[in-house]
């Protein structure tokens, strides 16, 4: 039968959500809990892949398991993981539901604060320089008229398209806090972080909004901006279609 597990993440000390031959990942830690409770070499596949640093408010993944299981196993395997991560739920799904291949769309967010704060130091990009936030929206806007994002994709990647539907893009201020939020059916790999990173040259001034829409139509990744930290960005949600929790 088949599983979805809902989790959330703070992504500090972990290389990312992919399993690597170095270093501790998330769905390697996640991946040796589920062993040692059932005895046997589990594996999950994740909805997506975070790089290192970034966190997760919701992260599913799949599996698949012989037996039945009840909401008990999200409190032992919670016992078992690092603080760092937490599972939220598990859901059985039906059998051909695919946690990457099923999300009609990802969310994320990425967090600046534009005053010292010690206490979002590992949270949130410290930046001090003022930003126009109406001109950074303006350039927001522009994305949703796109599709090819090959300008904000990491140069050596092995995708096949830089095809990408934006639903939803925007900066919103919250006293000394800015937040930036965008939905797609998929991203590409250092997409968010270098859309973010150009839109603070948008809004230091450095570039112009129209010069921003430049960048888009260029493809060239060298053209756009630099990526902003990984630690201050977090995958917010997940959207799947109802049918496959109907079992």
């Amino acid at each position: 039968m088949r599983y979805f597990i809902e989790l959330s993440y703070d992504g500090t000390p972990f290389i990312g959500w992919q399993r690597q031959p170095k270093g501790d990942s998330v769905q390697s830690c996640l991946e040796d809990a589920l062993a040692m409770l059932f005895r046997k070499p589990l594996s999950v596949i994740g909805a997506g892949r975070t790089d290192a640093g970034v966190h997760a408010h919701q992260l599913f993944a799949h599996l698949d398991l012989d037996e039945h299981v009840d909401q008990d196993l999200t409190f032992r395997l919670n016992k078992l993981l690092p603080k760092e991560i937490a599972v939220r739920s598990i859901v059985a799904v039906s059998q051909d539901a695919h946690a990457r291949f099923d999300a009609v769309s990802r969310s994320y967010r990425y967090h600046i604060t534009t005053q010292k704060n010690p206490f979002l130091q590992k949270r949130s990009y410290q930046f001090a320089k003022p930003l126009d936030l109406d001109l950074m929206n303006q350039g927001a806007k522009i994305l949703i008229d796109h599709v090819d994002f090959k300008c904000f994709s990491k140069s050596k990647t092995d995708v096949k398209t830089y095809i990408c539907d934006i639903q939803h893009a925007y900066w919103q201020q919250n006293e000394s806090e800015l937040v930036f939020f965008i939905q797609a059916n998929r991203f590409l790999r250092n997409m968010v972080r270098a859309i973010v990173g150009t839109l603070i040259e948008v809004g230091l001034g450095k570039i112009s909004v129209s010069d921003f829409e430049a960048i888009l139509v260029s493809r060239d990744r060298s053209q756009a901006g630099y990526s902003v930290p990984p630690h201050a960005l977090y995958l917010e949600k997940i959207n799947y279609p109802q049918h496959i929790f109907a079992v």
